[in-house]
């Protein structure tokens, strides 16, 4: 059995949450394991990722032509150009896979669009998150699913999504990368509570594009907290950022240069530290809006604020569910006394928090990497009846 890991993004943000499968997939005899990618540094962090197991794998590099390439030079910042060009442009590496895993679902283009119609798709979600964009028609494409936990489990069947005999909850693969991390480090020379600022770029949803700034002006004049500025790595590999769902488009504002040198703050446009989970494991307080990074967080219970930029009407729309897990915040003004809570309440949302991080994720003394593998193995070669539940 032949099958492939595709990484076809701007970002590595994706890579941790599928590359731990590997290392456990190459154990299972007649398995062939080739890892598709589409830059070098997304090589250079899976073979990271896997270690050792990289000797047994084959790695093949996506490229595209020219004319692909001057397109994507003029389309880079306003859409995906250049990952529908890679599917397109390099179908005779798919065509010799029998099962494909992917954390995404543009991939689909390559059965729905260009003609590969014997290909098997396994899809393991690059978050566990709330947004509707999670829960689309396009996931009923997919032949297998492997997914974190029952909260997301359950959204997707009730929303017909799923089939009962499709998918497989095997937990979070990411969490398999930090198992044996040692501590993060230390990130300011100083013993104040430190805040997590972790926006969005979804043009509606994420806070950026109408409160980011006065965040963090707030933050630089103030001398009680320390403040990292990590958003979605996304937030700033683009300057419009289009939501066909909202029907909105938005210029990214950038950061103003006074606060990339103050000792207090420290700006993290999209470093592999925003993505491993150093700052989620180092911060004191999380403040975000949109992004699924809640979850990591929660692993470890501690005081959450959300901002509300849209003015949503939240409560008991399963789109903001993690809004359940903090105080919700819809002014500026109103930031100085949910960060005085967190403080003086520090497990006001404990118990919220602990029953969400149950339901999002499965733990169990078998990684989540290996029982991907096991039912990757199970469902496409071995065929027996899969076990969807834990």
């Amino acid at each position: 059995m032949k099958v492939g890991f595709l990484y076809n993004h701007d970002a590595l943000h994706q890579i941790s949450h599928t590359a731990p499968v590997i290392a456990e997939l190459v154990r299972h005899a007649g398995v062939e394991v080739t890892v598709l990618t589409s830059s070098p540094n997304q090589e250079a962090r899976v073979r990271l990722l896997i270690g050792d197991a990289a000797t047994s794998v084959r790695f093949v590099d996506l490229r595209i032509g020219r004319v692909a390439e001057a397109l994507d030079r003029g389309l880079r910042f306003v859409a995906p150009f250049r990952r529908v060009a890679v599917l397109r442009e390099n179908l005779s590496a798919f065509a010799a896979l029998d099962v494909l895993v992917t954390p995404e679902t543009t991939s689909l283009l390559l059965r729905d669009r260009f003609g590969l119609v014997g290909l098997k798709f396994v899809w393991i979600p690059h978050g566990a998150g709330d947004r509707s964009v999670g829960f689309r028609p396009v996931m009923r494409g997919f032949d297998l699913v492997l997914l974190s936990g029952t909260k997301v489990r359950d959204r997707m069947l009730a929303g017909g999504l799923l089939r009962p005999d499709n998918h497989a909850v095997i937990g979070y693969p990411k969490f398999d990368t930090i198992e044996d991390a040692p501590p993060p480090p230390r990130l300011f020379d100083n013993d104040r509570p430190t805040v997590l600022y972790n926006p969005h770029f979804d043009p509606l949803l994420s806070s950026w594009y109408t409160m980011g700034q006065d965040v963090i002006e707030w933050f630089a004049g103030q001398s009680r907290f320390n403040l990292i500025f990590a958003p979605h790595v996304m937030l700033f590999q683009r300057r419009l950022h289009a939501s066909v769902e909202h029907r909105l488009i938005r210029w990214r504002r950038e950061v103003p240069a006074r606060y990339c040198g103050l000792p207090h703050i420290i700006v993290d446009r999209g470093s592999t530290r925003s993505i491993d989970m150093t700052y989620t494991r180092a911060a004191d307080i999380y403040l975000g809006d949109a992004s699924s990074q809640i979850y990591e967080w929660i692993v470890r219970p501690r005081p959450a604020i959300f901002l509300d930029a849209s003015g949503a009407d939240w409560r008991g729309n399963a789109d903001f569910a993690h809004w359940q897990l903090g105080d919700v915040v819809r002014e500026i003004t109103d930031l100085p006394a949910a960060l005085d809570r967190a403080l003086t309440q520090p497990d006001a949302y404990r118990a919220a928090q602990e029953a969400a991080r149950s339901a999002t994720f499965l733990r169990s003394d078998i990684p989540a990497s290996q029982r991907a593998a096991d039912a990757i193995v199970q469902w496409f070669q071995a065929k027996p009846t899969l076990t969807t539940t834990p």
